[in-house]
């Protein structure tokens, strides 16, 4: 049965003033990419707890989470402060669907992430299954400053798969080279990103998941069902999958 395990920290990497990536070591069940984990501390004799996607493939360790800090939060407060050798709980086995079994086939698949939210798909692009299915596929990470294009050095790998692979940048505060402005369902809504990417984003070529706030969710979803896509459902396949991360 699925239960609580002791993890030792390996790494507390800092990559912002609030976003920090938790490497642990810790014997967990299998699972599979893009699913989540939970992490927990004890605070007052209680455990406090939440949900965090794997950002390593399957076969990696450590394991890799990457989390923001929240005003207030006493969970996050409480993993910024840890270091090697220091213990957090998490569960044995993974949960969540948003995962690579649960998306139709298509040409062109498009990841769309918010923030924090990068990191089920950098778990799944580490994976063969996304470049066995696809003849295309777009990362599109979309933050408020440029600082907060973390994990660069492996998006970076991922440009081996050559003309297969397209990062597109998304800064909403600032000028940055490089980087789309706005937000991403403006981009889809006035042709901005297909332009950007020279690939189509229509229900007969491609799949979208969507990851990060439940606006971007929300607004993206609709923008996108504008053009004629459909909710991705086991029952009924469609062409659009979402996870809201908070």
């Amino acid at each position: 049965m699925a239960g609580w395990l002791t993890g030792e920290v390996v790494e507390l990497k800092r990559w912002t003033q609030r976003l920090y990536s938790l490497r642990v070591e810790a014997p967990v069940d299998d699972f599979k990419a893009g699913q989540f984990n939970r992490l927990g501390v004890t605070i007052d004799g209680e455990r406090v707890a939440r949900p965090y996607s794997y950002v390593n493939a399957p076969h990696e360790r450590p394991l890799d989470f990457y989390f923001i800090t929240v005003p207030g939060g006493s969970l996050t407060n409480r993993l910024q402060e840890l270091g090697p050798g220091d213990t957090v709980e998490l569960m044995s086995r993974a949960n969540g669907f948003f995962v690579m079994d649960e998306i139709p086939d298509a040409d062109v698949l498009w990841m769309f992430a918010t923030g924090t939210a990068l990191g089920p798909y950098l778990s799944i692009l580490k994976t063969e299954a996304p470049w066995q299915r696809f003849d295309k596929v777009v990362l599109v990470h979309a933050v408020r400053t440029a600082e907060e294009l973390t994990y660069q050095e492996t998006i970076q790998g991922f440009r081996d798969r050559g003309s297969q692979f397209q990062f597109v940048p998304f800064v909403s505060r600032e000028e940055v080279r490089g980087a789309l402005p706005g937000r991403v369902p403006a981009a889809i809504e006035n042709g901005l990103l297909e332009r950007h990417t020279g690939l189509p984003l229509t229900p007969d070529v491609s799949q979208v998941m969507i990851c990060g706030n439940p606006d971007m969710v929300a607004d993206t979803s609709a923008v996108l069902k504008a053009r004629g896509m459909t909710r991705n459902r086991r029952r009924e396949p469609g062409h659009i999958t979402t996870e809201n991360y908070w």
